[in-house]
């Protein structure tokens, strides 16, 4: 292998029947539409002057929500392009109530409920340790059941295409599905890994936020301030389990740090796939396509309406 790259940090997401890449640049997203064709397009990332993504322990929260916003936009054009939705973009109002929507059925079910139900013990530490159980039982076995789902399958195999393709380009391979297809589709900076430390990290802070301010025994005003808590807390958690997963993705060749590293990586057995080479395809034009490329063979890119016939797919 050649040596890794420095620069161009690309990361991803699977969509549906595509890969959505970003890269320093732009953001790309490439999808087969039913009749074989590859299609994709791109948009210019915005620069402002002052970047709020950049600020450790303060970036995680942006790049969390960016990812949320970005991640609705192009499951809507991926739906589309694969004949699953109309081609119509989402409007603000229609983002801004997905969203909402998303982060409320989200809290509720992964912070409300296990804390109403740890609720049960007086003690802080054992209240906590319950609720975090809950917790990871309850993202654990959600991850598991969707995975049943062949279009659940179709998609964790494109998230295998795209840690492949990512994989391909950090380590200065030429671009092809052929080349992509040998490596792991286990990443690091994989998002189901930051998931898991998301859960892992929050037993821990609400553990001492809970311990530090809860004063009262009394079940209903403890639910209460343990609600108004999780919602208030998790933008510091989010931050928290960012900065953690961007250290041992950048360390694991340290046996220490690539043990924390290990369980999000086995988690990633469930919610990645061994993608084909059409897949692979697919995830390489993304790829390309995110970082600058221009004409890219057996691939429409769109900017406008699509008209006539596409390229053949190869």
């Amino acid at each position: 292998m050649g040596k890794k790259k420095k620069f161009a940090n690309v990361g991803g997401q699977a969509v549906i029947e595509g890969v959505m890449m970003k890269g320093t640049d732009y953001i790309a997203t490439a999808v087969r539409k039913p009749e074989g064709d590859i299609v994709y397009r791109r948009k210019k990332i915005k620069k402002g002057k002052f970047n709020l993504a950049k600020i450790p322990f303060i970036r995680g929260v942006f790049v969390l929500l960016d990812a949320l916003i970005l991640g609705t936009k192009e499951l809507t054009f991926s739906a589309a392009q694969a004949g699953e939705e109309e081609e119509d973009e989402l409007t603000d109002f229609q983002l801004g109530m997905t969203l909402f929507l998303s982060f409320s059925v989200g809290i509720s079910l992964f912070f409300l409920l296990p804390a109403f139900i740890g609720g049960i013990f007086k003690n802080n530490l054992y209240a906590n340790i319950l609720e975090g159980t809950i917790r990871l039982t309850i993202f654990l076995g959600y991850v598991w059941g969707i995975s049943f789902f062949e279009d659940i399958k179709r998609v964790f195999q494109y998230h295998g295409a795209e840690h492949k393709s990512i994989y391909a380009f950090e380590n200065n391979e030429k671009l092809t599905p052929e080349n992509a297809k040998k490596y792991s589709t286990l990443h690091p900076r994989c998002g189901t890994s930051f998931l898991l430390i998301v859960m892992l990290v929050s037993i821990i802070v609400f553990s001492i936020v809970d311990t530090s301010i809860i004063r009262t025994d009394n079940f209903l005003m403890k639910s209460v301030i343990k609600f108004s808590l999780r919602i208030l807390f998790l933008p510091v958690i989010a931050s928290i389990s960012y900065e953690f997963q961007r250290f041992t993705s950048n360390h694991l060749s340290n046996p220490i740090v690539a043990a924390f590293a290990w369980p999000g990586l086995m988690l990633q057995r469930i919610t990645t796939k061994e993608p084909d080479l059409e897949q692979l395809e697919v995830g390489i034009v993304a790829l390309r396509a995110a970082l600058g490329e221009e004409n890219i063979e057996n691939a429409e890119e769109i900017t406008g309406e699509v008209k006539g016939k596409l390229k053949e797919s190869c």
